[in-house]
């Protein structure tokens, strides 16, 4: 597990809620990414959307949340999958966000939003006029008041969206096999977040307002259902374990995972956290161990060996990474995390043998995910080393672009094509760096005049 970037996630919610732009980090995993795709994929198929078009984010916050956004995005917390007990929880959780991206909520929340501040306007206006009167007392009543116009007409909206988005939520279960009474379980569990003030509340129960009668209506909708018995698979409950393990194991303090995870518990998921929190605590014999026993229980499991490179690459033995991590590209070859990781290794051995295979994996990764910045930043480390300079100022240029940092996108575009072929393809696409670039940033010169 990488945190690979840090983001602004300016959440935009109801007037009752604040408007923030945190500083958080998105977490990129591709154990725990194929967990909750297997969890999704089918809901988003029920709700008649492209999975392949939903992406899918985790945010490394230990938060109880779950958001959409626009563009068809959804966002979960790490504090999301630690504090939900089944996978049928975080389905359910993932079928409601589902529906209100199928509801297209967001374009109507845009709507309640104006509508919202459209009331708490008027009550301004009301509360200064009565100023002007010379009834400041009354005035200053309506203003303090005003607010509140806003967050009832937006409180409204919202309470519709989230019946809408449950209904839809229970319906895309069924058609899918499964039981809705995880959702439900979940509301239940957090029942007493609807008597908190705003301020108290986890941001999930925020942003979706919770009551007893919609836990009522929908406890009554998903007992109807013929799946509603229906439970989780040894696999799925296994899966969210190890993930569970592995966020535990990265995110506690390694004593506090040693607590969590004593060595009297020798299960599959408390070897993995310990796995993880003994490497973080600079144990590299008993990191070593504990992944070693696990792998010797399931040798074809890719995210084992992928665990053992990076222990191995990132406690400065990159030599020793090669091995588990091509045995993680061989079992899962369709992962673009894996061949970045190992390409990665591979560049640090720095043998002409080594820097061409680093760049054939990262060719193949950006060919599945060709977005990501890093991958691009260790294409132009393989080629400067192979000594392909022109090339490197362009894969400089994609990372650069990947980021949203147009003038350098441009500017390693320019100085990309002084050396590239006319016309190749590398050639074609930093002229279409350029142009894209240059537009971007006069929209941005235009938007501050």
């Amino acid at each position: 597990m990488r945190c690979v970037c840090t983001i602004f996630l300016a959440l935009t919610f109801s007037i009752s809620t604040s408007l923030n732009a945190n500083a958080q980090s998105l977490l990129r995993d591709t154990e725990i990414e194929a967990t909750l795709r297997a969890y999704t994929d089918p809901i988003l198929r029920a709700a008649n959307l492209n999975s392949s078009s939903v992406d899918l984010y985790l945010v490394n916050d230990k938060s109880l949340n779950a958001f959409v956004t626009r563009g068809q995005n959804i966002f979960i917390h790490t504090g999301l999958i630690l504090q939900a007990e089944t996978p049928n929880q975080l389905k359910g959780v993932l079928a409601h966000e589902s529906g209100h991206i199928a509801g297209g909520h967001l374009a109507r929340r845009d709507q309640s939003n104006r509508s919202a501040y459209g009331a708490m306007l008027i009550a301004a206006g009301i509360g200064i006029a009565a100023i002007l009167a010379g009834e400041s007392g009354a005035g200053a009543t309506i203003l303090a008041g005003s607010q509140q116009f806003g967050t009832i007409d937006v409180l409204a909206h919202s309470r519709i969206n989230e019946a809408s988005a449950d209904q839809a939520a229970a319906k895309y279960l069924e058609i899918t096999g499964q039981s809705g009474k995880g959702l439900v379980e979940f509301f239940e569990k957090f029942r007493y977040q609807e008597v908190l003030s705003n301020a108290r509340r986890y941001p999930y129960f925020r942003g979706h307002p919770l009551s007893s009668d919609r836990i009522d209506k929908l406890r009554e909708i998903t007992s109807e259902s013929q799946y509603a018995n229906v439970k989780d698979t040894p696999e799925e409950i296994k899966a969210m374990a190890m993930a569970k393990a592995k966020l535990i194991g990265f995110l506690d303090a390694p004593q506090t995972v040693f607590s969590k995870y004593p060595p009297t518990d020798t299960s599959q998921p408390a070897r993995y956290a310990r796995a993880v929190a003994h490497y973080r605590a600079a144990d590299l014999k008993n990191a070593i161990k504990n992944i070693d026993s696990l792998i010797a229980e399931e040798p074809e499991n890719p995210f084992f060996y992928e665990l053992k490179g990076q222990i191995y690459h990132e406690s400065g033995k990159g030599e020793l990474a090669l091995a588990p991590l091509r045995e993680a590209v061989r079992l899962m070859p369709q992962a673009p995390l894996l061949e970045i990781a190992l390409a990665q290794s591979l560049i640090e051995v720095d043998t002409p043998q080594a820097i061409a295979s680093a760049t054939k994996h990262l060719k193949s990764a950006l060919q599945k995910e060709n977005t990501n910045s890093y991958a691009w930043y260790l294409l132009s480390q393989a080629y400067d080393r192979d000594d392909e300079p022109s090339l490197a100022r362009y894969a400089i240029a994609e990372q650069a672009f990947a980021m949203g940092d147009y003038n350098r996108a441009r500017s390693f575009a320019m100085r990309s094509q002084t050396g590239l072929n006319n016309p190749s393809a590398q050639w074609r696409r930093a002229s279409d760096i350029i142009v894209v670039a240059e537009t971007q940033l006069t929209k941005k010169r235009n938007r501050r005049r």
